[in-house]
């Protein structure tokens, strides 16, 4: 058919004529940095500000990790400026050999993929292998200076948002060598963001915790200081990991007596090294804290995965060698969900994934601590039998916890299903327990038709729901037990309202209440919350009920799509993820039920990439709270006159409630 419509062809070639050789753009030097600095750090908040911290400082932990350098300080001074000084080597400022007219030191901070960690010769390990921490610094910096002392003589450089400013300067003879960087994050890219001094110190703390052989002294100016944060400290800790582990636990009770710590480096450096601190703590929640070349990997990795295998495997290992039958129950989760352990690896050229290197991915990772850590767990265990059969018996009955709770909750849900009459619109999930279930109020069946087709089946139902509910709050009960709404919401979570509500009868794990995100989808929300509050507060105190974040604006250009959640979003990401003076086209959503399936799983439902905002009342703010529900919502009209007429000025535009 295309081929008898000239029209096609007419709009075809003209659309060719369009995209020529000059609508190419090539980003030159620093330049990709700058429009894209979420490809390099991750975004441009306050976590993504401290990230060049992280790499500078990172910088002088590898001269340290490589037995350059002994001492480390680091200040921040007003106005955003922060100061990261090492005894090290002292970047080289020699002329570089493929560029001639180029020190080393210019090269290394106005070039993507520069540095001195790629062959292994300058550094066995080190956390920057991607050679772009000190450069992307430099680029999203207002301006970086430079001094660097070596062979007794001091140089300086100075760069302004990734660009040299002026000559190497030869600052004379010195008694010193190391590096010293200062910058200033620029405000065009992380506007009003500021370096938080507390967390400037516990991430140096962590530092000097992770490489015993380093001295951090720490610098901050008084007046920006908001909490407990020294203004000076020396961060110096010789027993490592095991004194970080003792800082964390306090004077909670542990199940052993002693911490099972300790420290392996192949005789082969380029082989790794481990470093690790483990116990078990009943009163607390436990956490694992992994590195790796002393680099946070909040995302865990494969030597994580290392650790977990090797703690499971010598436990099973020391309950079969005692007969003890139930020792076939451990999974790790149970060994690990106890346990509080920090974890330090060092290896040459890790694999992270991303620039942010929240996450190792080296495989070799998981077999060197593996090995190294289960062959020391082992002897540890038989080292003391009493101890070893007392953490077995407590990892043991966190087993036997945790398959009663599942069996309850199986029963619990099997025996609901029978007995309820659930509503025929709601689409169920097809877990047999409630455990990480959850259900979705949708406003609506057009909504709840694109929900359905988007959801994962196995855990995730969709309940549609016409319109805007009955406001509880000014209604009588016998209108609440009438309204058909808010019957099948009732039966459909199986919990019961009022003092007859039953927590442990609740089929969900989360409650998600997902609306348009416009005007009207607020109010419906305001009566969903309303009618929770009231009939079912103890979903609430439990931290079931959740708020989905929808967007409401689509903005693409070329192959590029991003999602707003609102106008100021839309207009900060008009700014910050499209290059200047781009044709996006912003288009709004009317509704849920006008998103694509895919659209809306992948923005709204998708467990990873969905925002979901957990309802929460402070027990501080429970009457504040009590009162603007009878304000807003109560019996009583000119309650509600009165507050608008009052936060009248704070309204954009006028809206009907």
């Amino acid at each position: 058919m295309a081929k008898n419509n000239p029209d096609l062809f007419d709009s075809q070639s003209a659309a060719s004529k369009a995209y020529t050789a000059k609508d190419i753009e090539v980003l030159e030097g620093l330049e990709p940095v700058r429009r894209r600095p979420g490809m390099y750090i991750g975004g441009t908040d306050v976590r993504a500000l401290h990230h060049l911290a992280a790499e500078i400082l990172d910088n002088s932990m590898d001269e340290a990790v490589a037995g350059h350098a002994s001492r480390i300080e680091i200040e921040l001074k007003p106005e955003n400026v922060l100061v990261i000084n090492d005894n090290g080597r002292g970047i080289p400022v020699d002329p570089h050999p493929k560029f001639k007219n180029k020190s080393a030191l210019e090269v290394i901070m106005t070039t993507l993929h520069a540095g001195g960690k790629f062959d292994g010769k300058a550094y066995e390990t080190s956390g920057g292998l991607h050679g772009v921490g000190a450069s992307v610094v430099n680029a999203l910096s207002e301006w970086m200076e430079v001094e660097v002392a070596r062979d007794r003589h001091a140089f300086k450089l100075r760069f302004e948002r990734g660009h040299v400013a002026g000559k190497l300067k030869d600052m004379g003879a010195v008694n010193r060598r190391g590096t010293i960087v200062s910058f200033k994050p620029d405000a065009q890219i992380f506007g009003h963001a500021h370096f938080e001094p507390a967390r400037l110190w516990r991430v140096a703390k962590s530092k000097a915790y992770l490489f015993r052989g380093v001295e951090i002294r720490w610098h901050c100016d008084p007046s920006l200081i908001t909490d407990e944060t020294p203004a000076e400290d020396v961060l110096k800790f010789p027993g490592g990991l095991a004194d970080y582990l003792e800082q964390e636990v306090g004077k909670a009770q542990s199940v052993t007596n002693r911490a099972f710590t300790g420290r392996h480096e192949n005789a082969d450096s380029t082989r790794g090294a481990v470093e690790w601190a483990v116990t078990w703590t009943p009163a607390r929640d436990g956490f694992t804290r992994s590195y790796c070349n002393t680099i946070p990997t909040p995302a865990g990795g494969t030597h994580e995965q290392g650790l977990r295998n090797a703690l499971t495997r010598a436990l099973r290992g020391h309950g079969e060698r005692t007969n003890n039958r139930k020792t076939a129950l451990i999974t790790a989760d149970d060994v690990m969900d106890s346990a509080l352990t920090m974890l330090s690896v060092f290896i040459r050229e890790p694999e992270f994934q991303g620039q942010t290197k929240d996450k190792l991915s080296s495989p070799d990772a998981q077999k060197l601590v593996e090995n190294v850590v289960r062959d020391h767990f082992d002897h540890w265990l038989a080292e003391s039998p009493a101890e070893a059969d007392r953490l077995l018996n407590f990892i043991v009955e966190t087993a036997e916890d945790r398959l009663k709770k599942r069996q309850e909750k199986e029963t619990r849900r099997q025996s609901a299903t029978r007995k309820l009459r659930l509503p025929g619109k709601l689409a169920d999930c097809s877990k047999g327990s409630s455990e990480d279930t959850e259900i979705f109020l949708v406003e609506g069946d057009s909504a709840g038709g694109s929900a359905k087709q988007a959801r994962d089946r196995a855990t995730q139902a969709i309940l549609p729901l016409r319109g805007k509910i009955l406001n509880v709050a000014s209604a009588g009960a016998g209108k609440l037990q009438q309204n058909q709404e808010l019957s099948d919401l009732v039966q459909a979570l199986g919990c019961g309202t009022g003092e007859k509500y039953r927590p442990d009868d609740l089929r969900y794990d989360r409650v998600i209440i997902m609306t348009d995100a416009d005007v009207d989808g607020a109010h419906i929300a305001s009566l969903l919350l309303t009618f929770f509050y009231r009939e079912m507060p103890g979903l609430i105190a439990d931290g079931k009920l959740f708020l989905a974040m929808p967007p409401l604006y689509r903005l693409a250009q070329g192959g590029k799509t991003v999602y707003a959640r609102d106008e100021a979003d839309r207009d900060r990401k008009l700014k910050n993820e499209f290059r200047a003076g781009a044709k996006v086209d912003v288009s709004r959503f009317k509704g849920l039920g006008e998103m694509m399936p895919a659209q809306l799983k992948e923005t709204t439902m998708r467990p990873g990439h969905r925002t979901l905002v957990r309802v929460d009342i402070a027990e501080d703010e429970a009457k504040d709270t009590e009162s603007l529900f009878e304000q807003l919502m109560g019996k009583k009209p000119e309650l509600r006159f009165q507050f608008i007429q009052e936060h009248a000025q704070f309204a954009a535009d006028s809206v009907d409630v």
